[in-house]
């Protein structure tokens, strides 16, 4: 028996349309600033000396957790750059951070709206079930029109796919908060500015710091799927590995995914630590 088809498609390519045909200023406004952004930041940590940048993430890694992962941040940023693979790492570096910032500054204020109002966690945590179990590509599909080809697309889809737990333990560390806390808080006179910057924030800022590890590994596993649409960096060459069947080529720029992913995860926990 045939039923008559919804046309979910139709209209969800028919809103992509409107954004597009409507706010394009705006997003090519956006694109503008972001390539300023990327731009700046690549010619920034591109003029740092390679043995200046290692050794710098050497004395940093050695201040917050040991002489282990001094050693280790070292010898893993020596491989990448004796792999002919430094620029591409430094592209993705400012990819990740980019993508990161704008995450976090997007995810903060719509953590703390879900931790402090029922009504908003309700409409918040479907959203954020629908982000996170929508596969990965799919954000490809409304970056393009948006912002064409090249970086800030991958930008925008690594943003979508990164952002949810950044949110998520925002709200659970605010929640989480002890009452009594809250209540001496109230109990003192504090506003309810007071209460949050100065007593939940602080209180949940291992949680929340837990959430930014998260989203700066998701980001990082994006490089790739990224690089479909033109983001450059080190999943160009793993995709350009593939599409020439060169497996050292791209085993060795998953390798330095790798060393990036175990240097930033290990720098953020050991912040987490600190606090």
């Amino acid at each position: 028996m045939d039923i008559p088809r919804i046309p979910l498609g139709e209209w969800i390519e028919s809103g992509i349309n409107f954004i597009t045909d409507r706010y394009s200023y705006i997003t090519r406004g956006i694109a503008r600033v972001t390539e300023d952004g990327i731009d700046y930041l690549n010619d920034g940590l591109h003029w740092i000396p390679e043995w200046a940048f290692i050794i710098a993430m050497a004395l940093l890694c050695l201040r917050l957790s040991g002489i282990r992962l001094a050693i280790g941040s070292a010898l893993g940023l020596g491989l990448i750059w004796n792999m002919g693979l430094w620029s591409p790492m430094v592209e993705t570096l400012s990819l990740v951070i980019i993508a990161t910032a704008i995450a976090v500054l997007i995810a903060l204020p719509c953590g703390i709206l879900a931790a402090l109002s029922n009504r908003a966690n309700r409409m918040i945590m479907p959203v954020l079930d629908f982000m996170q179990t929508m596969p990965a590509f799919v954000y490809l599909i409304p970056a393009i029109p948006f912002f064409g080809i090249g970086a800030v697309s991958g930008i925008f889809a690594t943003v979508i796919f990164s952002m949810p737990p950044a949110i998520r333990f925002t709200a659970l560390g605010i929640r989480q908060v002890p009452t009594e806390l809250v209540e001496a808080a109230d109990a003192f006179g504090a506003s309810r500015s007071q209460k949050l910057f100065k007593v939940q924030l602080p209180m949940a800022m291992p949680t929340i710091m837990a959430g930014i590890n998260q989203t700066i590994m998701l980001s990082l596993s994006m490089v790739v799927i990224a690089a479909m649409i033109g983001a450059e960096g080190l999943g160009t060459e793993v995709w350009r590995a593939i599409q020439r069947l060169q497996p050292g080529q791209g085993f060795e720029a998953g390798i330095a995914v790798v060393i990036l992913a175990m240097l930033l995860d290990r720098i953020t926990q050991n912040l987490r630590k600190k606090r």
